[in-house]
């Protein structure tokens, strides 16, 4: 269970935060003059995710998980789909390219507080109506947790299956074996029903 939670919680570290880029970056069209002096970085609206029901499968070289996580407008906004910030971030790189056929490139250096530092390239294709691909290279130094420090490929596919269901609030994730976290805020809460149901299964396994 720790595992999927890891897992989870690289995919969303590997893809969330806000993201800035030149007017020229967002438009494609050139500076008046080569010698004018460059604009500020402007923020930029970026596809929303369709609220509802999103099928996410997460695929690591040696892992696949598969999960289903409950989506409104406001929380689409804390939770985006690349780039670092799941809870407490500082981004001193954030860049975002976007394809003239569609798509984004997507580059970000982040420190995710105690977790460390998290670097992350990667790039955006599909709809975010119906479906949509990520794949991010990220690695990870200054960890407490020495096996995340490492460099990791990432492949998310996530589809829209419909309304989220009745026993489903925005934020919450379904984990793999049925158990379900929030990510509200970032973070990752488990009901107190859950972390005893959790704790029997773990005493009573040999």
């Amino acid at each position: 269970m720790k595992r999927a939670i890891l897992v989870s919680g690289l995919a969303l570290l590997a893809l969330g935060a806000c993201a800035k880029q030149s007017e020229t970056a967002a438009t494609g069209t050139a500076p008046a003059s080569a010698s004018a002096p460059a604009e500020p970085p402007t923020s930029v609206t970026l596809p929303a995710r369709k609220a509802g029901l999103w099928e996410q499968t997460v695929t690591l070289p040696r892992m696949t998980q598969t999960t289903k996580m409950c989506l409104d407008a406001a929380f689409d906004q804390k939770m985006k789909v690349w780039g670092g910030a799941a809870g407490k971030s500082d981004c001193a790189e954030q860049r975002i390219t976007p394809h003239l056929g569609g798509g984004w490139d997507f580059h970000s250096v982040c420190k995710m507080g105690e977790s460390g530092t998290v670097t992350s390239d990667g790039a955006v294709t599909g709809d975010f109506g119906s479906h949509y691909k990520v794949e991010v290279s990220s690695s990870t130094t200054g960890s407490p947790m020495p096996q995340a420090n490492s460099a990791h490929k990432v492949l998310i596919e996530a589809t829209w299956k419909g309304p989220c269901p009745a026993d489903m609030k925005p934020g919450d994730m379904v984990l793999p074996g049925g158990m379900t976290i929030n990510m509200e805020g970032g973070r990752a809460s488990v009901s107190v029903a859950q972390a005893k149901a959790m704790a029997a299964a773990m005493k009573d396994k040999p």
